[in-house]
């Protein structure tokens, strides 16, 4: 709890200092680092739960909650009546200890949950949130059984990616079209009709135009027709 209060303490102090200068902040010395120490988890809790307290600060990628090791079972002795110790029942088997490390995809999430979750209750528990500076992930069983460094990172919580697959009979555009919103298509349609409307009216503007032009050529040839009759009367009136 005295951890806690420190955390809250320091941010608190530093607030004013952090609007006016980011750099300035505690949280700066953290800046290489996505991950975020969690204390004071409730035993009942899972990983799931986890992600879904802490994913409201950022997209969570990662989630390590380390678990109590199962403790091999004694095998008594001819006479010996002593009775195996109960384990203590947070830690007991399949349950994790009370704490945990998680990852950020960015690693600014981690100075928001650091400031807005260290100290919230969860199940009667206090929550105790810190930075973390050099994580190691867990090792891994190699094949000879033995413990070794794990040779890719473990991004347990990223999610997946979705691929399209090849011999599907959708084609992608149209499993995109088919995510639309329903009412994409009557826009579509609607425009198309728009369109189609506008071309209508240029094509009935032009053929009046033509109409006009040809009406007007008409109308010359016979003004031509009748000056050329007129002459030829009076040429033979003469």
């Amino acid at each position: 709890m005295n951890v806690v209060r420190e955390i809250t303490r320091i941010n608190q102090a530093e607030l004013d200092i952090a609007l006016r200068n980011p750099s300035a902040s505690w949280h700066a010395q953290y800046s290489d680092s996505a991950y975020i120490f969690i204390g004071g988890l409730p035993y009942d809790l899972t990983e799931g739960d986890v992600i879904t307290i802490f994913s409201q600060y950022g997209e969570v990628v990662d989630v390590n909650l380390p678990r109590a090791q199962s403790q091999p079972s004694r095998s008594q002795g001819s006479g010996s009546k002593e009775e195996p110790k109960p384990e203590p029942e947070p830690v007991g088997k399949g349950k994790h200890r009370g704490f945990g490390f998680l990852m950020y995809q960015d690693q600014r999430s981690t100075v928001l949950a650091v400031d807005n979750l260290n100290g919230a209750v969860v199940l009667g528990r206090t929550l105790r949130v810190d930075h973390v500076a050099g994580y190691k992930q867990p090792k891994v069983k190699g094949q000879h059984g033995l413990l070794a460094e794990a040779e890719s990172k473990s991004l347990n919580a990223m999610p997946q990616l979705i691929r399209h697959l090849e011999g599907t009979d959708a084609e992608p555009e149209e499993q995109q079209r088919g995510l639309e919103d329903p009412m994409a298509n009557y826009f579509r349609q609607r425009r198309k009709e728009e369109r189609a409307s506008i071309r209508a009216e240029r094509e009935a503007k032009r053929r009046r135009r033509e109409e006009r032009g040809s009406s007007s050529r008409r109308y010359k040839d016979d003004k031509r027709q009748e000056k050329r009759h007129g002459s030829l009367r009076r040429q033979s009136s003469d």
